[in-house]
């Protein structure tokens, strides 16, 4: 797993999601050559094509794939995301209005959902 696209995707994901999580993801992968390609392709394609384009800076893009993955239902990942949002400098307040936003255009069960997460997610990162 190694090119230059990957190692700048790695260092991106690391950056927002943190260490521990992004290299327990790996370690799990590495070990299960059926997951071991997909942890490549989110690591290159994602974080080292996507994420480090310069046209939209990290709190933006942390604040899309919140609002993206409430309306997509994705628990799990919305967690990690509220956290690397944390992580890239979005204040709490500012993914209080994406969530709200998400209630006017996705529906209030996603919106209820994702504050729920982010409660959690907050909550979490203030035990550390």
């Amino acid at each position: 797993m190694s090119s230059e696209t990957f190692d700048r995707g790695l260092a991106v994901r690391r950056e927002v999601l943190g260490r521990e999580h992004v290299d327990a993801s790996l370690k799990a992968a590495s070990a299960d050559e059926f997951t071991q390609p997909l942890q490549q392709m989110v690591t290159e394609f994602c974080w080292g094509t996507v994420w480090t384009r310069s046209e939209l800076d990290r709190k933006s893009r942390s604040l899309i794939n919140i609002a993206m993955l409430c309306a997509l239902n994705r628990p799990h990942e919305l967690k990690i995301h509220v956290r690397g949002a944390i992580n890239n400098g979005v204040t709490k307040e500012q993914i209080r209005e994406v969530l709200l936003q998400v209630a006017v255009y996705c529906g209030f069960p996603a919106s209820i959902e994702g504050f729920r997460v982010a409660k959690e997610a907050f909550k979490e990162m203030e035990a550390k």
